[in-house]
């Protein structure tokens, strides 16, 4: 563990205490060596945050965030990619043609961007870590309940990898020399880490960078199940599940009782009626094990970075793999006080880039530019302007 911050964290690394103080700076959970890097290469992990004065609570970030935040414009290429049961992934390119730095789209650097159960090409947090980043180039694809028309009967599991899988293949093989980062978004944080512990080092990225991620999922869907949180939050996840189910009812009514998964009033009654029984879970519970991906950590093998607040609806504190992460060489936990679920808005009008912006494109550029300080062996280093997808 990072000994710089033992101000910070030492409070909350013994068993059963409190994951997150209440003081300002963020509190960093790594080794020695990847702390160094990132004191170095990515500044904004040492600095205090302080969110929004009138915008404190983790609920009321979430909320604003989600209403208020502005959506920069940014333009995509589509491409729709078959997978191997025939089913179809969409993904949203921004090649980044211009750079200079990476003429040659061979050679020039991928950010695989992840959104969250809901989310796709189009969300404020995407839109503002494409243009945070404007020296690089993206590409996206959304989850298939979003984007694109379903051809098989499947929809989203925080515990399925091979649509990624698929996705990571398609972009090797198009760019076999360029490198591949990793960012995943909420249940995209989850399937990137479940994949990244999976391949091992057969994963075909450089990184990887989540940001409010739901370590347990029991325990996330216990918090999101607690009165206040199951109206202003799990009520509205759960109609859109519903939506992505009708409007894709004739292929899925092949599989399951429709009108039985409509009735769901909650995300955990979702999984229970459809998600675990269409995956070939024995129990919604199996199905909640085998997606949470904090215990799996230790089988990851590239540097991943994770940033997630102790007042998160969706991700309890007691869920953070502090003890975990603090024996890994390769993995930093970035935990502040507040800043809700994929929110951290700072300043009075919170309407442009917030702290996880600025954490996601210092990381990004850090990878790419000091592969080799990072890895500690022998890279080229690769400098600046590459494309992203989001996934």
């Amino acid at each position: 563990m990072d000994r710089s911050h033992d101000v910070e964290v030492g409070a909350f690394v013994q068993s059963g205490a409190s994951p997150v103080r209440t003081r300002k700076q963020p509190a960093l959970v790594c080794s020695e060596a990847f702390s160094a890097f990132l004191f170095k290469h990515c500044p904004v992990v040492a600095e205090r945050f302080s969110p929004t004065p009138w915008c404190w609570g983790g609920r009321l970030q979430t909320l604003v965030c989600a209403a208020l935040k502005s959506r920069p414009p940014v333009s995509y290429r589509n491409e729709l990619i078959r997978t191997v049961d025939g089913g179809q992934i969409s993904l949203d390119w921004l090649d980044n043609q211009a750079s200079v730095t990476y003429p040659e789209s061979s050679t020039r650097p991928t950010v695989l961007i992840l959104p969250g159960i809901t989310g796709n090409s189009q969300q404020s947090y995407v839109l503002h870590a494409v243009s945070q980043a404007t020296r690089l180039s993206t590409a996206c694809n959304s989850p298939p309940v979003s984007l694109c028309l379903l051809q098989t009967p499947v929809t989203y599991c925080a515990a399925n990898t091979s649509d990624l899988e698929c996705v990571v293949q398609h972009v090797k093989g198009l760019y076999p020399s360029a490198p591949v980062l990793g960012a995943g978004v909420s249940l995209g944080g989850m399937v990137l880490l479940n994949y990244l512990a999976r391949k091992h080092t057969e994963s075909g990225l450089v990184a990887g960078i989540t940001i409010s991620v739901p370590w347990d999922a029991r325990k996330s869907s216990d918090s999101m199940e607690e009165p206040l949180n199951w109206l202003l939050f799990n009520r509205h996840i759960t109609r859109c599940l519903h939506r992505a189910v009708t409007r894709h009812r004739k292929i899925l009514e092949k599989v399951v009782d429709v009108d039985y998964v409509l009735k769901a009033r909650s995300i955990r009654e979702f999984d229970e009626r459809y998600t675990s029984l269409m995956f070939g879970y024995s129990s919604c519970m199996d199905y909640y094990r085998d997606a949470s991906p904090g215990k799996k950590l230790p089988n990851t093998a590239v540097p991943i970075l994770c940033l997630n607040a102790a007042d998160d609806p969706f991700s309890p504190q007691t869920a953070f793999p502090v003890s975990v992460v603090q024996d890994l060489p390769n993995v930093a936990l970035v935990l502040t006080a507040h800043g809700g679920h994929i929110a951290f808005l700072q300043g009075f009008f919170p309407l442009g880039e917030s702290y996880m912006e600025r954490l996601f494109g210092q990381f990004v550029h850090a990878v790419f530019e000091h592969r080799e300080e990072m890895n500690g062996r022998s890279l080229r280093s690769i400098a600046s302007r590459s494309r992203f997808i989001l996934l």
